[in-house]
């Protein structure tokens, strides 16, 4: 049997015969359509709402069939560990980050390790069960160079974005404010700790219909050294100077405001020499990508 941690893909039903799962598990699961280098995704879904799902719920004579919400995210992580310390460790580095983002910025994440077997083979394995957003990514690679809020806005509480629209415009300083909070959060991370989250992979930045920006992989934490060298992560990828380079586009494109190469943060990744060499990096990364060393993988996370 080969180590889930190994697999390209996980689904539902390789989920009953983990040997730490009970028999007869009260939820059904089904596999996210997200899947990152680091965790295999699935949802948690409660059966009653699949059975709606699937055979429709009549309604004043018209028959809906509504898509089953999940209850949480189940993630499997792909991390080996030499014994608990190592895992313990990286569950601290989880919950440094639900610290300084607050729950209103993160998708709260309940880890656990358990004594995980695979044929004859015995370790550690890190599991989640984590909070279930529901939301319009965030991108902060878009190619525009105006607002990416009134359009992302609108998608995410269902409504048309047509202009001028008073109360859109009302949600949209709401919506700057918290966009201000989540970036002078992630600033102060990387002041008090040296450490910062992936905000740079696809789909890791949700805004909620409530307005609240959500970092959804939580598990991908660099360190931040102010050093020359360019720093690669397990797989890599340079993810600590392209997540201050999306920190630096989030504040142009939320906040309208150009990053300050006076602040050190941005003094130091922004440099333009540096910068072509982490595009370098990054190319470098991508082309093993596609040679089919992590053919399976949908983003960083």
């Amino acid at each position: 049997m080969t180590d889930i941690r190994d697999r390209l893909r996980v689904g539902p039903e390789d989920i009953p015969g983990l040997n730490f799962m009970r028999a007869g598990p009260p939820y059904v699961f089904r596999r996210h359509y997200r899947q990152g280098l680091r965790s295999h995704i699935l949802e948690v879904l409660n059966p009653d709402e699949v059975n709606a799902e699937r055979a429709g719920i009549l309604e004043d004579g018209v028959l809906r069939f509504p898509r089953a919400r999940p209850v949480k995210m189940f993630r499997v992580f792909r991390s080996r560990f030499r014994d608990a310390s190592e895992g313990l460790q990286e569950i601290r580095r989880v919950k440094l980050v639900e610290h300084y983002l607050s729950s209103r910025h993160v998708a709260r994440s309940e880890e656990f390790l358990v004594d995980y077997r695979s044929g004859r083979s015995r370790g550690i394995l890190l599991c989640g069960l984590q909070e279930y957003v529901e939301g319009e990514p965030l991108d902060p690679w878009s190619p525009a160079r105006a607002s990416l809020l009134p359009e992302v806005l609108a998608r995410a509480s269902n409504r048309e974005p047509p202009a001028p629209d008073p109360v859109l415009e009302e949600s949209l300083g709401a919506v700057q404010d918290r966009a201000a909070s989540f970036i002078d959060r992630v600033k102060r991370m990387v002041r008090e700790s040296a450490l910062i989250p992936d905000l740079a992979g696809v789909n890791n930045l949700l805004l909620t219909a409530s307005g609240f920006i959500k970092l959804v992989d939580i598990n991908n934490v660099s360190s931040v050294s102010f050093g020359r060298r360019i720093v690669l992560d397990d797989k890599g990828y340079p993810i600590c100077d392209k997540s201050v380079q999306a920190l630096a586009l989030l504040e142009q494109k939320l906040l309208g405001r150009e990053p300050n190469p006076e602040e050190r943060i941005y003094g130091v990744f922004l440099d333009p020499v540096r910068v072509r060499e982490v595009k370098a990096a990054e190319e470098d990364f991508h082309r093993g990508v596609f040679a089919g060393r992590d053919t399976a993988a949908t983003g960083t996370g």
